[in-house]
């Protein structure tokens, strides 16, 4: 399996060729909570996959990520708006360097995993604590938004077994609603589809999409959102 933490840091912009193959999801957002004119924090941003179209319709926007290199490409996508209602920060998930109350919508796509699947040996932790910042930085009456994968190579759900505790615990320890959408890739041919979701992915999956000669690589995703009272 690549080693994610790697590329985050070495191969960002690499990444990022993969990541614009997937739809935008601010319908998504918007069918849960309105982002127009709401100050937004974007948790574990990366590359700017949510930063870039919220970045459109927010008042403002701020893209906080552990890694400056995924930061250094989304602040290079940012730039091409017409609007600099955003701003980025280097940040661990579980200590957010923002003010108390200082966003209306918080998301987070791809991210909280990382240190919530229990592979983790304080993974109940780091989620207490990460759910707690999220909490802290948001308004009363602000709504936070997960987006976390619950398969790749598929098209109905099937999560990584050792993300199923987290995903557990945010339905029962902190009262997030959950629904799962579909994330598909979609690539110029098989020969890209397999070259760049293999680099992310592994072997596997590009083998899997050589010998289905697969375009469109299946992805689903689940989201999961609560409002802070």
């Amino acid at each position: 399996m690549p080693n994610h933490h790697h590329i985050y840091r070495h191969e960002a912009e690499r990444y990022d060729a993969l990541i614009v193959r997937q739809p935008d999801l601010l319908a998504e957002i918007r069918s849960i909570c309105d982002p127009a004119g709401k100050d937004i924090i974007d948790l574990g941003a990366g590359t700017g996959r949510l930063t870039v179209p919220l970045a459109g319709v927010a008042r403002s926007i701020v893209a906080t990520d552990a890694s400056a290199a995924m930061l250094e490409v989304a602040e290079a996508r940012l730039k091409r708006l017409p609007r600099r209602n955003w701003s980025t920060v280097v940040a661990d998930n579980r200590a957010i360097p923002l003010d108390d109350g200082s966003a209306d919508l918080l998301v987070s796509g791809w991210s909280i995993s990382y240190t919530a699947g229990s592979g983790e040996a304080d993974w109940e932790r780091n989620l207490a604590a990460t759910m707690g910042e999220i909490g802290r930085v948001l308004r009363p009456g602000g709504t936070a938004i997960i987006f976390e994968t619950l398969g790749t190579g598929v098209e109905t759900p099937s999560p990584p077994p050792f993300l199923t505790g987290y995903y557990a615990a945010l339905e029962r320890d902190y009262g997030c609603r959950h629904r799962w959408i579909r994330t598909d890739y979609t690539f110029d041919d098989a020969a890209q589809a397999a070259e760049l979701a293999g680099f992310f992915f592994g072997d596997a999956i590009a083998a899997q999409i050589v010998s289905r000669g697969w375009r469109t690589l299946p992805e689903c995703a689940g989201v999961w959102w609560f409002t802070v009272s």
